[in-house]
């Protein structure tokens, strides 16, 4: 006998029992499950109920258990509907799923873009793949409010359109009407009474508009950009002396019609403090001497959290050079309110000294390991250096080859003296094109065409081949650097060339040209991370054309000196790159000088020098 059962909660669907001409009875008398059978099922696996089912086979089937049952099946959130029926020692479970969400869109999406709105509903748990719940909809819609909320647009409305689409999924589509941005009208500060409001506005990108509010925007209200401003002006106090400045309150308000906003931000500014007394404590290394020499802030001076910060680092880094890569300093005041002063102890805890097991490069997707490797001055099996570390890092940026370089430290597991170094780089483009045409009254047209890899097979090898034709002169350039000819790190640079060229004043005239063609090889030898000397020498062969219509005077230098003349120059010179990376420089400086020498051995002599 097929019986059914419609147990609590009671969602179960009447019209489910129906649909399978069943009758429902008060109660059940508990049997052995010899069976059970599930129904309904069109995305879940069956396994998938079974473990989260209480009923076993071979369980005794009560009421209770139907009941603990449809509870379970209910809370997966995997389905609409759960009902329970028994035929004979067989438990069917008969179920509806809820649809899946197929594809979330939006529309009206004009100030973020659509990945970032993505991610902030998938941080509130809705993506695609995972069933639809209307209370979790409505959550995503409360979540893109907020995000618009953050940008100051606070007209903003949100709208979500669900559509069936096959295979039991629905379509999302979020609509917005973002409507205007509030704009900052007025900024008010209260209780600021040593800086005026137009020193602090200065410390914050937030703004009243302006005339450059249309490109920078920074007359738009935005929560993250106030909390910064805020941070700023905090830091402005603290660098000033104020220990006891704080933020009071911090309000903004609304016009009506939602387009205008004020804010109003309270602050109490105290009395400026000045250093009594600057002490270093806790286990110096018997370097407490050096150590001094690397206080920034010294007593008497006016307290500034600026040069405590920088002396805290000065000293972390001077440890971490000596091996201590786990070294703290703590800056312990004492502050005196009735003098206005304070006394500063840094409380120094060098940790335990390390060295490094292994270096690890990731993210070297095209460029060879040893391309990267080369460059670490921090060497693998050898004490901690955070100055040779810092140093392997901005050589790494020098080569150009990526757009981040990450150095990170990490301690090895079940050892008290051993970290790994991870190098972590993302490639960027080393490769180049280039084509480009001009137009002059005597050239006509003018074309030239590049090509160049600066790291040639992931190599670290750069090559490049430039062509220019015009109408008066030829050139073919190629040019080959090998930044690490030896393992010492002397560079190799070769250079071949041709060219010809018809003077302008004869272009009209087939009859003289000037064919250059010829070859040079330098090399850099290092001296210094940052200094390289490079010396060379090479070979340069000029062919003068010429025909009866020639002018007298190139027809009386061929007569006396001949056709051909050759040069072998001779260069030095010299290099400092200092810079911090090749890419995007920071920090550092590059500079170099030049000299050639063209020697009697060729037959001309000459001298030129350039910086």
């Amino acid at each position: 006998m097929f019986r059914p059962h419609r147990l609590v909660p009671k969602t179960v669907a009447a019209a489910a029992i129906a649909a399978h001409g069943l009758v429902a009875h008060a109660a059940t008398t508990p049997f052995v499950v010899q069976d059970i059978r599930i129904e309904g099922l069109q995305r879940v696996e069956p396994g998938t109920v079974f473990a989260y089912l209480p009923i076993k086979q071979g369980d005794t089937f009560t009421d209770d258990k139907a009941s603990e049952a449809i509870s379970a099946l209910y809370a997966t959130g995997f389905f609409n509907d759960v009902n329970i029926a028994t035929e004979g020692g067989v438990v069917v479970v008969q179920v509806q799923e809820r649809p899946a969400i197929g594809t979330i869109d939006f529309a009206g999406i004009k100030e973020f873009d659509k990945d970032n709105l993505t991610k902030a509903l998938r941080a509130v748990g809705l993506s695609q793949g995972r069933y639809y719940d209307k209370a979790l909809v409505d959550k995503a819609e409360q979540e893109l409010k907020r995000q618009y909320l953050t940008r100051g647009f606070y007209a903003a409305e949100v709208t979500t359109t669900v559509t069936p689409i096959d295979r039991n999924r629905v379509g999302l589509l979020f609509s917005v009407v973002e409507g205007p941005s509030a704009k900052i009208r007025q900024i008010n500060f209260i209780g600021n009474k040593t800086y005026s409001s137009g020193t602090l506005f200065a410390e914050m990108q937030l703004s009243t508009p302006n005339w450059f509010s249309w490109y920078t925007k920074n007359d738009l209200y935005s929560k993250e950009k106030l909390t910064g401003d805020l941070e700023n002006v905090r830091s402005y106090y603290l660098n000033h002396g104020y220990l006891e400045f704080n933020i009071d309150s911090t309000q903004v308000s609304i016009s009506p019609d939602k387009k205008d906003m004020y804010l109003t931000i309270g602050i109490h500014e105290g009395e400026p403090y000045k250093v009594s007394g600057v002490h270093l404590a806790g286990n110096l290394l018997d370097r407490e001497a050096e150590l001094k020499k690397l206080i920034k802030i010294k007593p008497g001076d006016t307290f500034s959290a600026e040069k405590l910060q920088a002396t805290t680092k000065a000293v972390v880094d001077k440890l971490g050079e000596y091996g201590y890569a786990f070294a703290t300093v703590n800056a312990l005041p004492q502050i005196d309110q009735q003098n206005h002063t304070v006394d500063l102890t840094l409380q120094v805890d060098p940790s335990r000294r390390v060295y490094v097991r292994r270096i690890n490069v990731v993210g070297n997707t095209r460029t060879r390991d040893e391309v990267v490797r080369r460059e670490m001055r921090q060497l693998e099996s050898s004490w901690f250096d955070s100055n040779r570390l810092a140093l392997s890092k901005d050589r790494i940026n020098r080569l150009g080859y990526f757009t981040d370089v990450d150095v990170t430290t990490v301690p090895v597991e079940g050892t008290a003296d051993q970290v790994d170094v991870n190098v972590k780089v993302a490639e960027k483009p080393t490769g180049a094109i280039t084509l480009g045409a001009g137009f002059s009254s005597t050239d006509k047209v003018v074309l030239s065409a590049g090509v160049s890899q600066d790291n040639v097979f992931g190599s670290g090898t750069s090559l490049s081949l430039n062509v220019n034709t015009a109408k008066t002169y030829r050139t073919l350039a190629l040019t080959q650097v090998d930044p690490y000819f030896t393992v010492d790190g002397i560079k190799r640079i070769t250079d071949v060339y041709y060219r010809t060229y018809q003077p302008l004043y004869y272009s009209t005239d087939s009859s003289f040209r000037i064919i250059t063609m010829g070859g040079d090889l330098k090399f850099g030898i290092p001296f210094s991370e940052v200094d390289t000397v490079y010396c060379g020498a090479g070979f340069e062969q000029d062919t003068l054309d010429i025909d009866s219509n020639t002018p007298q005077s190139y027809i009386d230098y061929v007569n006396q000196f001949g056709r051909v003349s050759n040069n072998v120059p001779l260069t030095v010179g010299w290099s400092r790159d200092a810079r911090d990376s090749a890419l995007v420089p920071s920090k550092g400086y590059f500079t170099q000088a030049n000299a050639e020498y063209g020697t009697p051995v060729g037959g001309t002599q000459y001298y030129k020098a350039d910086v």
